[in-house]
């Protein structure tokens, strides 16, 4: 029994797991091998490729595609029209679909509209990547990062507001209360 939301127009491959709760909307295109988790919302003309994994409570935005390789955990967030890759060095008359590098999307990561993760990098737990930021590098938890090549520029809470840190390394989230610690370019949540 279907436990899932999807828009007649789309096209939902056999062989794929779709979690309860979740919607896929207008022309997208669930193909087979791919695991969707609870609670997620599939814009439209999204295109999830075989062997993909989104986590529990992903939202993707209007116009991506998530190719194999890509791994999204709990409550990402993907922005319209974001783009991953899966090959380094892409030629059309060349098969590479044995050099698929991985890419995986931590928890509660949010990728802006257009930005681009060049595959093989990954992006840390709830770090919020600009719109229109082109990620060469795997990103730190937390982290900020803005602009083509995407650079840090900060650091974000859970609910992704810009954290400012005293003299001791501390800073308070103004929506949640929420600490976190600054220690040797590394920021963990202490409460």
């Amino acid at each position: 029994m279907k436990n899932y939301y999807a828009h007649e127009t789309a096209v939902i491959d056999e062989g794929c797991k779709i979690g309860n709760d979740s919607k896929i909307w207008h022309f997208s295109h669930i193909m087979s091998k791919s695991v969707i988790g609870k609670k997620c919302n599939i814009g439209q003309n999204v295109v999830i490729s075989p062997e993909v994994v989104l986590g529990n409570n992903v939202k993707v935005q209007n116009n991506v595609s998530i190719y194999t390789g890509v791994n999204c955990e709990d409550d990402v967030f993907l922005g319209p029209s974001m783009v991953f890759t899966n090959v380094i060095n892409p030629r059309s008359a060349i098969i590479r679909r044995d050099q698929y590098a991985k890419t995986m999307v931590k928890k509660g990561a949010s990728i802006g509209a257009n930005a681009t993760i060049v595959c093989g990098n990954d992006i840390g737990e709830y770090a919020f990547i600009g719109a229109g930021a082109v990620v060469t590098k795997s990103i730190k938890p937390y982290a900020l990062v803005v602009g083509n090549p995407a650079k840090q520029i900060g650091w974000v809470g859970e609910y992704g507001h810009r954290l400012e840190f005293n003299e001791s390394g501390i800073a308070i989230c103004p929506e949640s209360n929420q600490e976190y610690k600054l220690k040797n370019g590394e920021v963990t949540k202490i409460k």
